[in-house]
């Protein structure tokens, strides 16, 4: 199969609502040849990051707008305009390529409409996009309800941070303290002729000038460094790891906390690393496999206690909630085609119930630190505010890191070029067991 179609394939089941990129390109790239893939990848994701601006222009040159029916031909439209304004694909081969695929998609009678868009794009997209930027949507390239919210809830920075939704993201490492330090392993990158520089704020983090296959990283096979944003890596030196300590990792799964984790502190009790999915927890297994280390791996719904709490308390608990992923949008620009308006607000619910619960497990004395990689306050400083009404027994924990945004509960990283993801983090202490009325009490109490 064609790069250009497999691309075209996956975005239009993006369009159509019914997966996102991660999911539906697999499938796709396992009916091209393995040296079209990176092209492949390139084409959907980059359609994905620039969607709105190219969207708004498609809809500028179309006579009218394609139908549904036709959504197959709305991604391979878009992606014939990404290589012509984004990418070093000759143009020549770009609007040939893409238009004879009309062919193999069974409709010939779109070839005409195809190659007239993408000549009107060489000639004239650069200049057409310019006059449209007057919609913000097209300027920054996300979808109006995003471009508002960020907007509403980041005044000041909301330009800056689509800007950086709309870059590469760097690739960062977590070099393995059990192994090496963070000095050595930058002379071992040295060596092998890697450029990178150290995180300004993570004490384990090295970004790497050039992304790279991780076979390349000097001792990876054997742990001594793991892929992890500079963000991901500032959860774990929270939680103030003891010897002797039981941890729990709540929505652990690919495991790169859990990880960091055990490398902080050899001397634990146990970490239970707890996932809902059961094929989640086989990326999970995997890493600690690679680094020589071991938990207790469970799968279960956080919410329902009944199902893996065995009533011992936890000293520490690690809650990466799930969330909307609003803080991460570089590494997968199909967040702009997949997340809804009404996500948040259900986002927003699952945390807290998730919260009820899990504090549960704490024992009186223990430190909480919930995290998610979403950018929006409704998820994160809101959640952890109506947290502490309800709970009479928990105290908000100062974070003094030099990094990211105070917030009324928590700290806010917003993603930075050439630095980390969108992150939040709140840091919580429990004084007292209460369990109010108005908690979430487990699944079954659900409509």
């Amino acid at each position: 199969m064609s790069p250009r179609l497999a691309a075209a394939n996956a975005l239009a089941t993006v369009m159509a609502g019914k997966a996102s990129l991660g999911s539906s390109l697999p499938a796709q790239l396992k009916q091209v040849v393995p040296r079209d893939h990176a092209l492949a990848r390139e084409l959907a994701l980059g359609t994905a990051r620039w969607f709105q601006r190219l969207d708004g222009l498609a809809g500028h040159l179309l006579q009218k707008p394609l139908k549904a029916a036709d959504r197959d031909l709305h991604a391979l439209l878009l992606i014939g305009m990404y290589q012509l304004l984004y990418t070093r694909v000759p143009p020549h081969a770009a609007i040939a390529e893409t238009v004879q695929l009309a062919v193999t998609l069974k409709k010939t009678w779109a070839k005409g409409m195809l190659n007239a868009v993408l000549r009107r794009t060489q000639r004239e997209g650069v200049a057409l996009l310019t006059e449209l930027e007057h919609d913000p949507v097209i300027r920054v390239s996300h979808p109006r309800w995003l471009q508002k919210t960020f907007k509403q809830v980041w005044p000041q920075h909301w330009e800056a941070l689509c800007a950086a939704n709309n870059l590469h993201p760097p690739m960062t490492l977590r070099v393995n303290r059990r192994q090496t330090s963070r000095d050595a392993y930058l002379q071992e990158l040295q060596q092998a002729a890697i450029a990178a520089t150290p995180c300004p704020f993570s004490a384990d983090g090295v970004t790497l000038a050039q992304a790279c296959d991780v076979q390349q990283l000097p001792g990876f096979a054997t742990g001594a460094a793991s892929v992890q944003d500079e963000a991901a890596q500032l959860a774990a030196p929270l939680l103030e790891l003891l010897p002797g300590q039981r941890v729990l990792d709540a929505c652990c799964a690919p495991g790169g906390k859990t990880c960091h984790i055990l490398e902080l502190q050899p001397g634990l009790q146990e970490v239970v690393a707890l996932d809902l999915e059961p094929a989640r927890l086989e990326r999970v297994r995997d890493n600690l496999q690679r680094l020589g280390l071991s938990a207790t791996l469970k799968a279960a719904d956080g919410r329902d206690l009944n199902a893996w709490w065995d009533g011992q308390p936890f000293d520490r608990i690690l809650l990466d909630a799930p969330c909307s992923a609003t803080g991460v949008i570089r590494r997968h620009p199909d967040i702009k085609l997949t997340r809804q308006p009404d996500d948040i607000a259900a986002l927003a619910a699952l945390q807290g119930e998730l919260l009820d619960q899990v504090w549960r497990t704490l024992a009186v004395g223990g430190i909480l630190v919930y995290a998610t990689c979403s950018v929006l306050p409704q998820e994160n400083t809101q959640v952890i505010d109506a947290f502490l009404a309800r709970q009479s027994g928990a105290r908000q924990l100062p974070i003094a890191g030099p990094y990211g945004l105070e917030q009324p509960c928590g700290r806010q990283l917003l993603p930075q070029p050439d630095g980390h993801d969108g992150f939040y983090l709140a840091k919580l202490l429990k004084i007292a067991n209460n369990a109010p009325a108005s908690s979430y009490t487990g699944p079954d109490s659900r409509d």
